[in-house]
C-alpha cells in the first residue's frame, strides 16, 4: 500500500516513521528473530543412521535380527555396522562412491543399509531377479566401486562381471562374497568375504558427520514395467522423513516383530530397513518368500508386521495344508505394488492378516499414500469394507501435497470419485532425481510437482484411488477403459487367481480389452465363462473381447505385471469384428526364463 501513496514529511524517530495525515508504521530495520544462533546443538542434518545409534543406546539387549539359528541384539548390530563401515573406508571407499549388493533378505543386506552410508558411500541394492546383462548394466551405469555378492548368486554375478568387462569395457569392481551366516558354504570369488570385513573392522569407528542432509544415501533402479530401468537417488533427508511417515501412518508401536517378506532391494524395503531400528523392533530375515517360510516364522517368532505385494498374498492363500499354521494374533500387512482386488483383500483378512493398502513408487521412496482406516467403516458390510480398503488413500505426512490433475489444463479434478487425471506429488520424500538422466528428470518434475504417470480419482472424502497407469488406459470407441477396473471384476470370479488386462488392437473400436487369466488348478474355466462373468459385472464396452489362460504372468522382480510384454503378445493376434484369433503360440523371454504366454488354446 505504501508504494501507491504519496508520502510527505517523513520524520525518523528511533525505529519509527511518522506519516502526516495517515498513521504511524513500525519500520522493521532490525528483527531480533534474525539473530538467534544456528549451531550443532539445535540443527543436525536428518539421516536414518541416527536410528541405529539410538537403538544401540536405548535397546541394546533387544533382539535386532533373527535369521534361522542366528541372533543379534541392537548393540551387536551397531558394532557390526561400525566394523563394516571401517573396513569399507580401509578399502578406499570415499564419499558418494557407489557400493552395490546382490543378495536376498539376509542379515548382511540389512546391515549394509547402515554401514555403507556410515562410510559416506551410496548403497545400490540390486534386484536379485534380474538377468546377468541387466546386473551388468546397473554396475556400469552406477560405476560401482565394490560389488557384494551373496553366495546364491555367484554364477549370475560372474556372468555380469564378464559382460561388464568385455561388452562394456568397464573395470571390474572389487568383489566381496556374502556367505550364509547360518550354514556357511565356503564359496569364494576372490579374496574378500563379508564376515572377514566385519571381523577386521574397527568396532569403535566413529561416523563422519553428515554435512548436508541432501547428500545421497541410496541408489535404486526402477523395475522397468514400461521402459528401461532408471537410477533413482534418495537423500538422507528423504529417507529419514519417509521412514517416520510410514511408522506413523501404519501406527507401528514399539518392539514390532517384522517379517522380511518384502525384498530389501525394493525401495530399500519401503524404508523399514531403517524403520525397525527406529522402533527398537526385531527383523526376521528369510532367504525365500514361500508359504511355509511365512507361516512358520509368523508362529515361531510371533510376527506382528510384514509388507507384501499382492502376489505374496496369493502365495499365502494358496498354501498347501502342511504349510499352513493357525494365526492366533492378527498380523498387520502393508500391501502395495499394484492395486489388490477387493476379493483378494477379503480372502486374506479371513485368514488372519489385517491389511492396510498403500500406493507408492520407487521415485517416492516407496509408499506415498496410505489408506488410513476409519472406525465408522467397521460397521459396513464386509464387501464394502474390502472395496474401501482397496483404495490408495491419503498422502503420507512428508508429502506437502497430493493432487490429481487434468491432462489438458493441469487443473485439479473435482472430488467426485469419477473424474480421472494424473496423480501428482510434492514433498521431501520425493527422490533427488534420476542419475545421469536430465531428460527423464525434466519429464517428471514440472511446475513444482512430480508427475507419477498414474491415473486416478479423488473421492469426496479426500481418498485417492488409482485407475490405471497413463500408458495402460484402453481407449475403445472413444471410451476410456481402466484396465484395473476390468481386472478387479475378473478377480471376483471364485476360480480366478490372477488377471491382467491390456489394450488389444481392434479393427472397429481401435482398441479393446484383452484379458490374461490364471485360474485355479482344480478349475476348468473357459473363455466364455470369463466373458459371461464380466457381462454381469461391467458395462458392455468394458467386457474383454478376448481371454487367454496362462500358467504364469510376466512380472518384474518386485511383483508388478509387465504389461509391455503382454501388449507385444496381443499384437500377434488376428482380430475381426466377431472373434479374436491368435496366429500361433508365442513365447517370450523374461530374465532368461522361457514363459509360454499363450499356454491354453
Amino acid at each position: 500500500p505504501l508504494q501507491n501513496r504519496k508520502l510527505e514529511n517523513f520524520s525518523k524517530r528511533d525505529d519509527f516513521i511518522s506519516v502526516r495525515n495517515w498513521k504511524t508504521i513500525k519500520l522493521c530495520t532490525y528483527n531480533p528473530m534474525d539473530n538467534l544462533p544456528k549451531c550443532g546443538a539445535n540443527y543436525v542434518p536428518l539421516t536414518p543412521l541416527t536410528f541405529l545409534t539410538r537403538a544401540s543406546n536405548s535397546y541394546a539387549n533387544r533382539s535386532s535380527i533373527i535369521y534361522a539359528n542366528v541372533r543379534f541384539n541392537w548393540r551387536e548390530t551397531h558394532e557390526r555396522c561400525c566394523r563394516l563401515a571401517s573396513s569399507l573406508r580401509s578399502l578406499n571407499i570415499v564419499k558418494n562412491d557407489v557400493v552395490s549388493v546382490l543378495a536376498p533378505n539376509v542379515p548382511a543386506m540389512l546391515e549394509m543399509h547402515f554401514a555403507v552410508p556410515m562410510a559416506g558411500a551410496v548403497l545400490n541394492a540390486i534386484n536379485t531377479r534380474l538377468d546377468a546383462r541387466n546386473v551388468a548394466l546397473i554396475l556400469k551405469h552406477s560405476e560401482a566401486k565394490i560389488f557384494f555378492i551373496d553366495y546364491e548368486y555367484i554364477d549370475k554375478a560372474k556372468k555380469a562381471i564378464e559382460i561388464l568387462m568385455s561388452d562394456f569395457q568397464m573395470p571390474m569392481p572389487l568383489v566381496v562374497v556374502i556367505d550364509d551366516l547360518d550354514s556357511p558354504t565356503g564359496i569364494r570369488l576372490g579374496e574378500l568375504e563379508y564376515e572377514q570385513l566385519v571381523f577386521q573392522g574397527n568396532p569403535q569407528y566413529v561416523l563422519d558427520n553428515i554435512d548436508d542432509e541432501w547428500d545421497p544415501i541410496t541408489l535404486s533402479y526402477t523395475s522397468g514395467t514400461t521402459s528401461e530401468p532408471k537410477g533413482v537417488v534418495y537423500s538422507h533427508r528423504g529417507a529419514f522423513l519417509s521412514t517416520l511417515s510410514l511408522i506413523l501412518g501404519w501406527e507401528m508401536g514399539t518392539e514390532p516383530v517384522y517379517l522380511w517378506s518384502l525384498p530389501m532391494f525394493h525401495c530399500n524395503g519401503w524404508t523399514f530397513t531403517w524403520g525397525i531400528a527406529a522402533r527398537g523392533g526385531t527383523n526376521v530375515c528369510i532367504r525365500n518368500t514361500t508359504a511355509q517360510e511365512i507361516y512358520s516364522n509368523i508362529v515361531l517368532h510371533k510376527v506382528t508386521h510384514m509388507c507384501a505385494a499382492p502376489i505374496v498374498l496369493n502365495i499365502i492363500l494358496e498354501a498347501k495344508p502342511h504349510e499352513q499354521r493357525q494365526i492366533t494374533t492378527p498380523v498387520q500387512v502393508l500391501v502395495g505394488g499394484a492395486p489388490p482386488p477387493a476379493p483378494l483383500l477379503e480372502k486374506i483378512e479371513r485368514v488372519g492378516f489385517h491389511v492396510v493398502h498403500a500406493y507408492g513408487l520407487t521415485e517416492a521412496t516407496g509408499p506415498a499414500l496410505v489408506c488410513e482406516w476409519q472406525a465408522k467403516w467397521n460397521k459396513l458390510p464386509w464387501e464394502e469394507q474390502a472395496r474401501l480398503k482397496a483404495r490408495q488413500g491419503l498422502g503420507i505426512l512428508t508429502l506437502a501435497d497430493v493432487d490429481v490433475k487434468n491432462f489438458k489444463n493441469m487443473e485439479s479434478v473435482p472430488r467426485d470419485g469419477k473424474t480421472t487425471g494424473e496423480i501428482c506429488l510434492r514433498g521431501s520424500s520425493i527422490m533427488k532425481g534420476y542419475l545421469k538422466n536430465e531428460k527423464a528428470n525434466a519429464e517428471v518434475f514440472k511446475n513444482g510437482w512430480f508427475f507419477t504417470g498414474h491415473m486416478g480419482v479423488i473421492h469426496p472424502d479426500g481418498y485417492l484411488e488409482i485407475k490405471d497407469r497413463c500408458k495402460d488406459v484402453i481407449i475403445s470407441g472413444g471410451e476410456n477403459i481402466s484396465s484395473v477396473e476390468v481386472e478387479s471384476a475378473i478377480m471376483k470370479h471364485p476360480y480366478v487367481v490372477e488377471a491382467s488386462v491390456v489394450a488389444m488392437p481392434h479393427p472397429r473400436w481401435g482398441e479393446s480389452p484383452c484379458a490374461f487369466v490364471i485360474s485355479r488348478k482344480d478349475s476348468n474355466l473357459k473363455e466364455s465363462d470369463i466373458i459371461a462373468h464380466c457381462r454381469k459385472n461391467l458395462p458392455g464396452f468394458m467386457v474383454p473381447k478376448k481371454v487367454e489362460f496362462l500358467e504364469e504372468l510376466p512380472k518384474t522382480g518386485t511383483g508388478k505385471v509387465q504389461k509391455n510384454h503382454l501388449r507385444a503378445v496381443v499384437k500377434t493376434f488376428v482380430v475381426s469384428d466377431q472373434t479374436s484369433k491368435r496366429e500361433k503360440p508365442r513365447a517370450y523371454n523374461q530374465n532368461h526364463e522361457q514363459i509360454l504366454v499363450l499356454s491354453r488354446l
